[in-house]
């Protein structure tokens, strides 16, 4: 849906690449190291292609937040995020095997949620469901309704896809955008 904004044809295609975490890998990193292996699997197939591939990963102090994958994981995430600050940190990688290309872009949002109840995040996240998303809630939807404030350079980061930045390489490859 993000990268359709662009205007640029384009597939998609399931990378094939373990989630996994890497040890005492920084959540920075750790979202640069997928968005990476995410794009080079895919370029691997597909040679001549310009691929694009991105990760996101969240983090509360030291714990990453993954996605709840349940409500009761997704109400436990909100009530640990009450009233306290959380950064997305979301990576994309473009490659291109034919041009021996492979650039990287961290994009980091921080998130400032404002106290929660227990029956505005049970509320939330009956009507939302957000249950795929790291921090379970999603920016674009009822989850601005949680937040305090939101602190970016590029607010498509924080949905999953740094626009900005993004657009700038497709340009300098010579893509048209716009």
């Amino acid at each position: 849906m993000l990268l359709e904004r662009l205007g640029v044809e384009f597939s998609v295609e399931s990378p094939g690449v373990e989630e996994s975490h890497a040890g005492r890998e920084p959540p920075p990193d750790r979202a640069v190291r997928l968005a990476t292996a995410k794009a080079r699997a895919v370029a691997e197939r597909h040679r001549e292609a310009v691929v694009i591939g991105s990760d996101q990963v969240a983090a509360a102090g030291s714990s990453i937040l993954d996605k709840p994958g349940d409500a009761a994981a997704a109400r436990a995430q909100l009530a640990q995020l009450s009233g306290s600050t959380a950064l997305f940190h979301t990576a994309c990688a473009v490659v291109s095997m034919d041009r021996a290309l492979s650039t990287t872009h961290l994009d980091t949002t921080r998130v400032v949620f404002r106290p929660l109840t227990s029956g505005e995040i049970e509320r939330y996240v009956a009507r939302e469901q957000p249950l795929d998303c790291a921090g379970s809630f999603k920016a674009e939807a009822l989850g601005v309704s949680l937040l305090e404030r939101i602190e970016s350079k590029d607010p498509t980061g924080l949905i999953g896809l740094p626009l900005i930045w993004l657009a700038a390489t497709l340009r300098s490859l010579g893509y048209v955008v716009p």
